[in-house]
């Protein structure tokens, strides 16, 4: 892939931890394009799509699987081969806004978007961006699928890979960036009335923010647990979980490896909107908590604040608001109890019901 410029480092010069990383984006786009001929477009700031076109072509190739490519370059000739030469199998991959505007078959069967410091605020300023694959390429080495959309592939299929990748990168700077957060999180605890010598569970604990303020709150003779499912995630709590007597677990919040009815207090900060499914998520937490245990769902910003952040505006139907998120924990098991959502921070806490 010679000719890739220097803000795109040619495949080559990576390392092999982000040749992997690569691989394993190319792969999950490989296996999400249907089968037959298919027309795909990759959009988004200049010179990613092009380069990205041109990798995922490779894979596509690497796999036996018929590929043109048809680039800004040379349009007219691009096209005129991929029409003469096309079998009931290629895959025609084009870039570049003239592409984008004119898809020779009419439309696009797929969409792909890079989201980079030039290319994203369109994407995150609405809920369903206009693309059917987003990739995260702020950092050009390490690409994370943002967005699949469930048409060509259901999220359990690379839902963990890219949350893994997305804050394994992360992981090492996290606390420097948000340490700011850390009374916010004890403050949080406090007012979720966490009774004493119990065990509490933090569910993506992340770098461990809320484990010393958990352990205050059980007291010498409580549990406390954090669980997560990035190992740099874990790697970061270390020095939290030591000073909170706290053991450190890499799991997957969808299927905790935790007993049932166990768990008297579940701690959750920011997790539950990233699950594939988020009543599921609400119900196998509803599966470790004794009855009458608490759920305390929290984040350092509130909602309004944290879609202002991200460049979009608020929907009444999102799981968080207070009448989707009392409508689904009902449903699962809990009975919601306190519902807050200031600009700065979001906190709500639930019962595990008897029943």
């Amino acid at each position: 892939m010679a000719g890739e410029p220097a803000s795109m480092p040619a495949w080559q010069t990576l390392t092999g931890e982000q040749t992997r990383r690569w691989t394993e984006v190319l792969d999950h786009l490989a296996a999400a394009l249907p089968p037959g001929a298919v027309t795909v477009v990759v959009d988004g700031g200049i010179p990613y799509p092009g380069i990205v076109a041109d990798r995922l072509a490779d894979a596509l190739r690497g796999i036996g699987r018929p590929c043109a490519r048809l680039s800004d370059a040379t349009p007219i000739a691009d096209e005129d081969s991929w029409r003469t030469d096309r079998t009931p199998q290629t895959v025609a991959i084009a870039d570049g806004p003239r592409w984008r505007a004119h898809p020779p078959g009419g439309k696009w069967d797929v969409v792909i978007r890079l989201l980079t410091p030039a290319a994203s605020a369109g994407v995150h300023g609405s809920r369903e961006p206009d693309c059917d694959i987003a990739i995260d390429l702020h950092n050009p080495n390490w690409p994370v699928i943002r967005r699949l959309t469930d048409r060509l592939a259901p999220r359990e299929r690379w839902y963990i890979s890219e949350t893994r990748a997305f804050f394994a990168i992360r992981a090492a700077t996290w606390d420097t960036k948000f340490g700011d957060d850390l009374p916010a999180y004890r403050a949080a605890v406090t007012e979720a009335h966490v009774p004493p010598a119990g065990v509490a569970v933090d569910i993506g604990c992340g770098t461990g923010r809320a484990l010393p303020a958990l352990r205050h709150a059980v007291g010498p003779n409580g549990t406390v647990i954090g669980l997560d499912v990035t190992p740099q995630m874990l790697t970061a709590a270390a020095p939290h979980s030591r000073d909170a007597a706290a053991t450190l677990i890499l799991g997957d919040a969808r299927h905790l490896p935790f007993g049932d009815a166990g768990v008297d207090i579940i701690f959750v900060a920011g997790l539950l909107t990233h699950l594939p499914d988020f009543e599921a998520g609400l119900r196998e937490l509803a599966r470790i908590t004794r009855p009458g245990g608490r759920l305390v769902l929290f984040h350092p910003s509130g909602r309004a604040a944290l879609a202002a952040r991200h460049g979009r505006t608020l929907d009444p139907d999102e799981p968080l608001a207070e009448a989707p998120l009392l409508r689904s924990t009902s449903r699962t098991g809990w009975q919601l109890t306190s519902y807050d959502d200031p600009p700065h921070r979001f906190l709500a806490t639930a019962t595990r019901q008897t029943n």
